[in-house]
């Protein structure tokens, strides 16, 4: 339980954070779940169009600090090379 007024608005504050870096997390993983569900149907072209709105909203998500760059990297270097080996 909090005993200062500023530990009170830290809990607040810390609640409508956690809201919105939730929000913006589900939302990258629907670009990404796109770029993998064309990936699986084998349409390439779709696949590509999808991964190139995925990347910007992947690293908008590190720069907001909701994911660690290295992780977003690594996820978009296997997208890019799962879409490039699809004929």
């Amino acid at each position: 339980m909090a005993n200062t007024p500023q530990a009170e608005k830290r809990i607040r504050r810390n609640e409508r954070r956690a809201a919105i870096n939730k929000a913006r997390l589900s939302r990258i993983r629907t670009y990404v779940k796109r770029v993998e569900s064309a990936i699986e149907s084998g349409q390439k072209a779709e696949a590509q169009a999808a991964l190139s709105a995925a990347q910007p909203e992947m690293m908008r998500g590190v720069s907001r600090g909701v994911l660690h760059k290295n992780t977003v990297s690594r996820k978009i270097s296997r997208l890019t090379k799962a879409v490039a080996s699809l004929d």
